[in-house]
C-alpha cells in the first residue's frame, strides 16, 4: 500500500519501509532522533529527499490535498481552525462514534480552548477518520491520555487496520508499540 524508499529528512536518512493494508508500523526512539520529521516527510508537508507511494501511485502525481486525504497526518498537537470541535466535521460523529473514544456528544458544542489536550486529540483522530484515508500517520495519538483513554483509542485503531487501513505510529510507549505494532522501526 505505502512504500517509502530512500527517505531523507533534516534528521538524516529513514531506512525504507513498506506497509500493507492491515499493517502498523511501530516507530519508537529517543525525542529529537526524527520520527515526527520522517511522518511529516511521507505526508508531505517538510521538504525531503526520496520516493514515496500509495499502491504503486508516486506520491508526486497526487494533488497535495489528494495524498493528504488519503495519506492522513495526525500530529501530537492537532491544529484547530474554527470555534468548536464540532465544526470541523461535515456530519456529527455519531453519539456511538464518540463513546468509542470517550468523548461525550457535548463535547462537539464546547470552545476548543475549553478542551483538554486529550479531547483535542481524540477529536483529531475523530476527524482525521472521517476522512476515510487507507493510511494514519500518527504522532503520539495517546499521548496526553490516561490508560481508559488510550485502550479506547487503541481499539478504534484496531478496528481501522481490521478493515484495510494501514498505519504508521510514533509511540514513546513499548508496551503500546507491543500492542499495536505489527512491524517496528527504531530510530536512534
Amino acid at each position: 500500500m505505502l512504500s517509502v524508499r530512500h527517505l531523507v529528512t533534516a534528521a538524516g536518512a529513514v531506512p525504507d519501509f513498506d506497509l500493507e493494508a492491515g499493517m502498523c508500523l511501530a516507530v519508537t526512539g529517543p525525542s529529537g532522533a526524527g520520527k515526527s520529521l520522517m511522518l511529516r516527510a511521507v505526508a508531505d508537508l517538510d521538504l525531503a529527499e526520496g520516493e514515496v507511494s500509495l499502491n504503486r501511485r508516486d506520491r508526486d502525481s497526487f494533488a497535495p490535498p489528494d495524498w493528504r486525504r488519503q495519506v492522513c497526518y495526525l500530529a501530537a498537537e492537532a491544529a484547530f481552525w474554527r470555534p468548536t470541535l464540532g465544526d470541523h466535521f461535515s456530519m456529527r460523529p455519531a453519539t456511538a462514534t464518540l463513546a468509542a473514544v470517550g468523548l461525550r456528544p457535548d463535547r462537539l458544542d464546547a470552545p476548543i480552548l475549553h478542551l483538554s489536550t486529550g479531547e483535542r486529540q481524540r477529536g483529531a483522530l475523530l476527524r482525521a477518520l472521517a476522512r476515510e484515508p487507507l493510511v494514519l500517520l500518527l504522532d503520539e495519538p495517546t499521548g496526553s491520555l490516561d490508560e481508559v483513554a488510550t485502550f479506547q483509542v487503541e481499539a478504534v485503531l484496531k478496528d481501522f487496520l481490521r478493515r484495510g487501513g494501514a498505519i504508521a505510529l510514533v509511540t514513546h510507549d513499548e508496551e503500546q508499540a507491543s500492542r499495536l505494532g505489527t512491524r517496528r522501526l527504531r530510530f536512534s
